[in-house]
């Protein structure tokens, strides 16, 4: 396709999108849906208009899902409840190390049995189709700031959390192929104290300091006198790619310091701006007009004007471009030789065995109500990040006899992801969306 071509087709979908809001709103359909059924009829499964071929994209596709779930990480730090109580967050916590872990080893048995692969490559498959996505997610995720349901909070904190915590897999994988630069040490003990935790521990310190110390910036420039003007945008953008290069430099996990540093700033914010702790233990806004007796939910409105709050709206503008761009993409990555049994078999074991197996695991004891962890296991949205994961590896020494086999599993993986979370999400939130308690609430089983 020319250059041209690609303007047209990209402009008709933003412009059908934004006119049909409503419409979609009210359909059991996402746009993440549609997007992909215009790249399958125009891609190589059925009129070959395009095709887009990852093994010679790989630099571009990395950069381009790189900054897609960059974007989005923050945007889900800035949207969440503060201030971070472990109680509250261990549910999250739990989801995003121990689940995610006992995914990866559950899915590398699967690879090494089922599917023939190496060791190593079962491993690295685990590691990419198990993180949750911040991106394509966005239907089972906080809303706004000031969101504080249990089941949408879980979620979305641990998609926050589990694209860092994902990678030491990621990296193990690497070294078991003899690819990367990774080193295990005797016993792996390098790589458990290197790529586990020196680098989630650098990230986490990294984005609270980096998110603590913009609040404290921009909140001095705004009411300094004279009154000084803040870009919300560029600074919110600013902040993400500075946190992101040193930790990079830093060698630690840039995604998980992103989402933190939205985190703090967000809390920074609050409290600078004389926020009140509600009954379960809250941050929010002080709203003279607010009922005291009914201050668990607060009102949107009153949030206050700050750089976290003001370039939300920027970021999920450009959630949204990403989230087209690149599930039309993966459309064309489709072709008719992708659909077999491992892609199937790989699938149907992550959404029906896996995933509940490691959520119930990982959840056993937290006082959360079955109905809740059924939910979450249930909703295990794959996407963008596991795409990274996987142009990471091919851009860093993944054998190309193995490239084929993890490209088909995880394009048809994050696909079927696409569909069956997709035609399920809207059913089922507005079927217990109005019976769960906020966040802090829930009762014990």
């Amino acid at each position: 396709m020319r250059t041209s071509d690609w303007f047209l087709l990209i402009g008709c979908l933003m412009l059908a999108r934004g006119l049909a809001a409503t419409t979609i709103a009210r359909l059991p359909v996402t746009s993440a849906m549609v997007y992909l059924l215009v790249g399958v009829v125009l891609g190589p499964m059925v009129m070959n208009v395009f095709r887009f071929d990852p093994v010679n994209n790989t630099r571009v596709l990395e950069t381009l899902t790189e900054i897609a779930v960059l974007i989005s990480l923050f945007s889900a730090g800035v949207k969440m409840p503060v201030p971070f109580i472990f109680t509250r967050w261990s549910p999250s916590i739990r989801l995003a190390w121990l689940s995610m872990s006992i995914t990866v080893g559950v899915v590398t048995v699967f690879s090494y049995y089922v599917l023939g692969l190496p060791l190593g490559a079962g491993v690295l498959l685990g590691a990419i189709l198990a993180p949750t996505d911040p991106v394509l997610a966005t239907d089972v995720q906080v809303r706004h700031a000031g969101d504080y349901d249990t089941l949408r909070f879980t979620l979305t904190s641990e998609a926050g959390m589990n694209d860092g915590s994902g990678f030491p897999f990621v990296m193990l994988g690497l070294a078991l192929l003899g690819a990367g630069d990774v080193e295990l040490g005797a016993w792996g003990w390098k790589w458990a104290l290197v790529d586990v935790v020196w680098a989630t521990a650098a990230a986490i310190v990294i984005g609270l300091a980096g998110g603590t110390a913009l609040g404290r910036l921009g909140w001095a420039l705004r009411n300094q006198e004279p009154k000084h003007e803040v870009l919300d945008d560029l600074v919110g953008l600013g902040l993400i790619a500075v946190v992101y290069a040193v930790s990079e430099l830093a060698h630690a996990w840039g995604f998980l310091a992103v989402f933190f540093a939205g985190l703090a700033l967000r809390h920074t914010e609050l409290v600078l701006a004389g926020a009140h702790k509600n009954r379960q233990g809250l941050l929010v806004p002080d709203d003279p007009k607010a009922d005291p007796a009914n201050d668990e939910v607060p009102d949107r409105a009153t949030t206050p004007l700050a750089v976290s709050a003001e370039a939300l709206v920027f970021k999920e503008h450009l959630e949204r471009l990403s989230e087209l761009t690149l599930v039309l993409l993966l459309g064309g990555m489709l072709t008719l030789s992708s659909w077999n049994w491992r892609t199937w078999g790989t699938a149907l074991f992550l959404f029906v065995i896996a995933r509940p197996f490691s959520v119930l695991l990982g959840l056993a004891g937290t006082g959360l109500s079955m109905r809740i962890k059924l939910i979450i296991s249930w909703f295990g949205v794959r996407g963008i990040g596991s795409l990274y994961y996987l142009m990471y590896a091919l851009n860093h020494g993944l054998p190309t006899t193995l490239a084929r086999d993890l490209i088909q599993i995880t394009v048809v993986v994050v696909g079927l992801s696409i569909i069956v979370h997709g035609v399920s999400v809207k059913p089922l939130m507005d079927k217990f969306g109005k019976k769960r308690a906020p966040v802090g609430t829930e009762r014990p089983e």
